[in-house]
Formats: C-alpha cells, sequence, structure tokens
C-alpha cells in the first residue's frame, strides 16, 4: 500500500498500476475523488438494475394483492362498481413500487458492498489512521495476477509515495 499526500499524486499512481497491469486494487481517502473510479478500472454497479427489478416486482405485487382481494377473495358489489376497478389499484399499486425499489435500493447496496465488514486488513497499517483525514492511499491487493511482493513494492516506490507499507492480515 502507498500513501500519498494529494488526490491528483493517487490518480496519476492508481492510472499508471492500471497502464502497468495491476487490476485489483483499492484507493482510499477522506474526500471523493470522481476520477478515481476510473483511474482504478471500477466497473458500473448493478444496483440501478436491481432497484429498477424491485420496483417492478413492488408494483406488480402490490396491484395483484388488490385484484386478488378485490375480484377474487372478497367479492363485494358496493355502489355498482366493477370487481376490477384499476383505477382505485393506482395509489397503492405506486407506493408499493417505491416500497419495493428502496428496500432494494437498501438491501443491494450493503450486498455489493460487501457490508457490514466491521474488519479490514488495513487497518493493521499504522499509518493508515490518516486515512479520514489528509493522506490518500493506493492498496494493491495480493490476488492481483501480476503481483510479486518485491516487484510491486519496487513499482509503488516508483511512484514517489510518501511511505509504502505491507498490508498484513
Amino acid at each position: 500500500m502507498a500513501e500519498f499526500d494529494n488526490p491528483t499524486a493517487l490518480l496519476e499512481a492508481a492510472t499508471q498500476a492500471r497502464l502497468a497491469g495491476y487490476r485489483r486494487m483499492d484507493a482510499y481517502s477522506p474526500i471523493p475523488i470522481e476520477e478515481l473510479g476510473e483511474a482504478l478500472g471500477l466497473r458500473r454497479t448493478r444496483l440501478p438494475l436491481l432497484v429498477l427489478l424491485g420496483g417492478i416486482a413492488g408494483g406488480l405485487g402490490g396491484y395483484t394483492l388488490e385484484w386478488w382481494a378485490s375480484a377474487i377473495a372478497y367479492r363485494m358489489n358496493v355502489g355498482g362498481r366493477p370487481f376490477h376497478s384499476w383505477p382505485q389499484f393506482i395509489p397503492v399499486t405506486f407506493e408499493t413500487t417505491v416500497l419495493g425499489a428502496a428496500l432494494t435500493c437498501f438491501v443491494g447496496m450493503w450486498a455489493l458492498n460487501k457490508l457490514p465488514q466491521p474488519y479490514h486488513p488495513v487497518f493493521n497499517v499504522p499509518a493508515f489512521v490518516r486515512a479520514s483525514t489528509d493522506r490518500v492511499f493506493l492498496c494493491i491487493e495480493s490476488g492481483d495476477p501480476r503481483f510479486d511482493r518485491e516487484t510491486t513494492w519496487r513499482f509503488l516506490e516508483s511512484l514517489h509515495p510518501v511511505g509504502v507499507s505491507e498490508v498484513a492480515p
């Protein structure tokens, strides 16, 4: 893991690491850096598709429940209305669509981010306490196909960081 003192240096280091062939890496910063996802080569998230599917399922579930209750299970002719009166089902269908999408978003975000994660090996590095204040870090994971301890260490040092640390489990 390499420690840098500004976001620009982190972006340059992430870009150089990506060009060098490293694919399994992560960056840590106290502020959001928009270009960092592209520099790390992160792919787009599946969360919007999951939220859409959750909303569709919620809407269909709400509409089906109302239809079943009004037209099948508890048929009551009140005021001469038809049993399947779709206009009265719209408000509940809308609300169950929003509920399904919101719940899917909440659970999906936690699942895709692999949360909760109360422990991560980067917390073993003493310098990492500054990740929440004024330093940014680039960590190349040992699971990367190009990872070799000595070669990766020399590569990180060639990026001119403030310091390089080994992340032990």
